[in-house]
């Protein structure tokens, strides 16, 4: 499977990728905001959901096989990173990305994590890019939670 590639340059778009990017986990030192370029970018091992519904496959025992992906989450036109409850070590799963609107088209993006950690990025306007990367994994493990979007 080729990987994925999105763009999102409005709140509509940014909603798109906040559910492709739903349970993805990173390390909370592997978060970057690199000033001079004005970007803020995420590293993250995306659970593929666009796959795991229809996915047959099982493997010993009956047991369903899904996907992870390692992917990149980059925002640009970011002016400042702030973050809340984030360890440098800790494991966080990401829930939503959402928009919160200022003086459009500027606002604030703010990166949703399980146990109410946060990262809120000032943007002049949305524009952020979901790439995966060539490397993929099988895993067992299909998140199982109340999603914040229902």
């Amino acid at each position: 499977m080729t990987g994925l590639k999105l763009d999102a340059l409005d709140p509509d778009d940014l909603q798109i990728v906040s559910a492709y990017c739903q349970d993805a986990v990173t390390h909370g030192g592997e978060c970057r905001f690199l000033g001079r370029s004005g970007h803020f970018v995420v590293p993250v091992s995306r659970f593929v959901w666009e796959k795991a519904n229809r996915s047959l496959k099982r493997r010993l025992f009956g047991k369903r096989e899904y996907e992870r992906r390692r992917s990149i989450l980059d925002f640009a036109r970011v002016s400042h990173a702030r973050q809340s409850g984030i360890a440098a070590d800790a494991v966080l799963s990401l829930l939503a990305i959402r928009f919160i609107p200022g003086d459009l088209p500027a606002g604030t993006i703010e990166l949703v994590f399980a146990g109410d950690a946060t990262i809120r990025l000032d943007v002049e306007c949305v524009e952020a890019r979901l790439t995966d990367e060539d490397a993929a994994w099988s895993t067992e493990n299909r998140p199982d939670h109340d999603r914040p979007d229902r």
